[in-house]
């Protein structure tokens, strides 16, 4: 299997159940911890962090993208990272069913993306089912914060910290609690 062909099979939302794909996932993850092993293992002036961060994605990262380590993703290759974004650190990118951040994204500390989630029934339970995350433009994403598989945050919304976003969230709000909410409108000056 390859990338692509497991991007693919990812944006049908099917299960991640054959030998094949738990076989290739198995794989990716173990490169992706020797990479964020080295990452976080030392201290790294930022181009450091970005050229470590661009092999575990795949691509070259935008010059503009800062990560505090230490950070962590159990397959890597599936994040789509803006320009001018910033990451705290200890970030947790489960980026298997993909996770896409915009342009000028702030994220907390210890913030949780998780894109995959298990069957309900106890027969499927051991099969994971992926949707990806999206992020708009200028979202600010607070410290513990946790966004679950199919959400998609809108530009410029800020999810305060703490929170547990189970839904999409529009743009131009504040949502908090658990499960996030909408706690106030912001006002966007054009």
């Amino acid at each position: 299997m390859t990338i692509n062909e497991f991007k693919d099979h990812v944006k049908t939302g099917r299960g991640l159940d054959t030998e094949e794909i738990h076989r290739f996932m198995d794989e990716m993850s173990d490169a992706a911890r020797q990479i964020t092993f080295r990452l976080n293992a030392a201290y790294h002036a930022p181009e450091e962090v970005r050229a470590l961060l661009s092999e575990l994605f795949g691509y070259e990262v935008p010059s503009s993208l800062r990560v505090f380590p230490p950070f962590y993703t159990d397959f890597g290759k599936n994040i789509t990272i803006g320009e001018n974004v910033f990451i705290n650190a200890c970030c947790h990118f489960q980026d298997h069913g993909g996770v896409v951040i915009g342009d000028g994204c702030q994220i907390g500390h210890n913030v949780v993306f998780a894109t995959l989630n298990h069957g309900l029934s106890p027969e499927d339970r051991k099969h994971t089912y992926p949707a990806p995350i999206v992020l708009g433009k200028n979202v600010w994403v607070g410290s513990n914060s946790t966004i679950l598989q199919g959400v998609t945050i809108g530009d410029n919304a800020v999810v305060a910290a703490g929170a547990v976003v189970t839904k999409d969230v529009p743009a131009n709000v504040v949502v908090g609690g658990v499960p996030a909410k909408i706690i106030k409108r912001i006002t966007v000056e054009e």
